[in-house]
């Protein structure tokens, strides 16, 4: 004849079953690796995402250019205005072009500017 379990006993039955579902199940192995050359160069590009990568890098190159309009064309033109006697991209100091260092300072930060909203945007959105 068995004899009753306690309270503790009990209690120390559940905790055991729950330290049991609990724990880390082994992780499943990995896929095997695709065969054959093509098989394995679309297993690349979808894995590390070559096409999004790419899509990034183009529109990244022509948002670089459309910002260098926008300095180039419409804030550059107002920087003369403002100063008109004074050729800002004739600024030397020795042998160094400070004017055209000027220009690439409000190019690169008018960039990282942009680039800051887009992300800044995508956040809100939920893009990643």
């Amino acid at each position: 004849m068995s004899r009753p379990r306690s309270r503790d006993e009990e209690i120390l039955e559940v905790l055991k079953e729950i330290k049991s579902l609990l724990e880390p199940k082994p992780a499943p192995p990995p896929p095997p690796p695709p065969k054959g050359l093509w098989n394995e160069f679309l297993d690349f590009v979808s894995k590390y995402k070559v096409m999004g990568m790419a899509v990034a890098f183009i529109l990244g190159l022509y948002l670089g250019t459309l910002v260098q309009a926008l300095v180039n064309d419409l804030i550059m033109p107002i920087i003369t205005l403002i100063l008109p006697s004074v050729e800002w991209e004739a600024f030397v100091l020795g042998p160094f072009r400070i004017g055209h260092f000027i220009g690439a300072l409000i190019t690169f930060l008018l960039v990282a500017f942009v680039v800051f909203i887009i992300v800044k945007i995508t956040k809100k959105w939920g893009i990643e």
